[in-house]
Order: C-alpha cells, then sequence, then structure tokens
C-alpha cells in the first residue's frame, strides 16, 4: 500500500487517521474502532464494508488472526 496514498485518506466515520495493517491488508482507525478492506489494492472506504476491530485492536495490542 502506497504511504503517500494514506496520509492522504482519514477515516470516513471519525474524521482521525488510519494506519495499514500489512498483515490484514487493512486500514485501521483507533478512534472509529473499523478496520477497512483494501481489495485489489483499493482501499474500501465505506462504513458497511468496514470490520469492527476488537478491543485488543483498539488499544493497539496484538489480537490473533481470523
Amino acid at each position: 500500500m502506497d504511504k503517500e496514498l494514506i496520509a492522504m485518506l482519514i477515516c470516513p466515520v471519525s474524521h482521525s487517521e488510519l494506519t495499514f495493517d500489512r498483515e490484514r491488508n487493512e486500514l485501521k482507525s483507533s478512534v472509529s474502532g473499523l478496520a477497512y478492506p483494501i481489495r485489489d489494492g483499493i482501499p474500501v472506504m465505506l462504513e458497511s464494508e468496514a470490520r469492527v476491530m476488537t478491543t485488543e485492536e483498539k488499544l493497539g495490542k496484538a489480537a490473533p488472526a481470523p
């Protein structure tokens, strides 16, 4: 994922910064608690497509992969 693109994107719900999770191929917002998928190299920035993050993820702790 292009770092410049990530820097330009914000969470559509909380308007906060996003972090890239390379392992899960998602953009995460710890403020809203949502993780947006990246499909075919394109971030899907729709709330309806986002995954709700676990409490551990929101706090920045490692969570087990599904």
